[in-house]
């Protein structure tokens, strides 16, 4: 699909409870009228997305913050419309502009000056007994975690139907390069450059010091199996939903055909916003 489209129809999704954000998508209602842009069925806030947002739009303007972000990456399906992320207070991650940057970037969507991130998500299937009991698609981690009286566990990991290792931690994150500066970071993992074609694989507080993160291509499959019965143990897709894990339960992570597309600001980089947020050489 070509990242310069005609913008004709718009999502507005805001902040949850963001009295700030729901004023500006207002105004922005009517400056996209203003303008012969259908903005279609808004604003929508994070709690009425499953069931209301139509995914049939050529861009999703987000006023909220990157979990605001996440949650519009969830719920937009196959559709892969562009996405334009407003902040409000210090940059974020995915929400890249900043409110004063808010017109001057919607100008230059329209006038086809612009530059996209298309970001790799994965795709997610949770299997008990040969039995798919759910599935999802991520844009920052899957994540196997122990609750915090559990007592340790064990996920073997298989990549392309090699054995990788069997990881005793308090749990494993899989992440796709945006969500390498998640909690795949705030647990030692690397940061990966968003275009990289890489996942990382981080155990979570390893029993083993020498077991490491690993960076493997994006490319194939990866197998997370649960190996001992252990109360309170859950599969979390990019944090927002849960879902009880039993022992020999299986996790099929692969990379999606779906990617999520962030306009670029022209004026900043990636490590600008890293600097940011990072707060490096502070």
């Amino acid at each position: 699909m070509s990242d310069k489209r005609t913008i004709k129809r718009v999502g507005i999704v805001v902040k949850q409870n963001h009295d700030e954000a729901l004023k500006t998508a207002h105004e922005l209602t009517e400056w996209l009228e203003g303008h012969g842009i259908d903005p279609t069925g808004g604003p929508y806030s994070e709690t009425r997305l499953a069931q209301q947002f139509d995914p049939d739009v050529d861009l999703v303007v987000v006023l909220g913050g990157d979990g605001t972000m996440i949650s519009t990456a969830r719920l937009v399906g196959n559709r892969e419309p562009l996405v334009l992320g407003i902040n409000y207070g210090s940059l974020g991650y995915l929400t890249e502009f900043r409110i004063e940057e808010m017109t001057p970037a919607l100008q230059m969507v329209l006038a086809g000056d612009y530059e996209v991130d298309h970001r790799v998500m994965l795709d997610a299937r949770h299997v008990r007994d040969g039995e798919e009991i759910a599935s999802g698609r991520v844009l920052n981690d899957v994540v196997i975690n122990k609750a915090a009286l559990a007592r340790i566990i064990e996920i073997e990991v298989h990549f392309n139907n090699s054995f990788v290792n069997g990881f005793r931690s308090d749990g494993l994150i899989v992440a796709t390069p945006t969500g390498s500066t998640a909690y795949n970071l705030s647990a030692g993992g690397p940061i990966v450059y968003p275009s990289m074609n890489a996942i990382v694989v981080t155990p979570i507080c390893p029993f083993t010091l020498t077991n490491r993160p690993i960076v493997i291509p994006d490319r194939a499959e990866i197998e997370l199996q649960l190996l001992h019965e252990n109360e309170g143990v859950v599969l979390t897709l990019d944090g927002q939903t849960g879902y009880t894990m039993k022992a020999n339960d299986r996790v099929l992570i692969c990379k999606s055909s779906t990617t999520f597309n962030l306009v670029r600001p022209a004026n900043r980089n990636y490590f600008d916003v890293l600097r940011n947020k990072l707060k490096w050489g502070k």
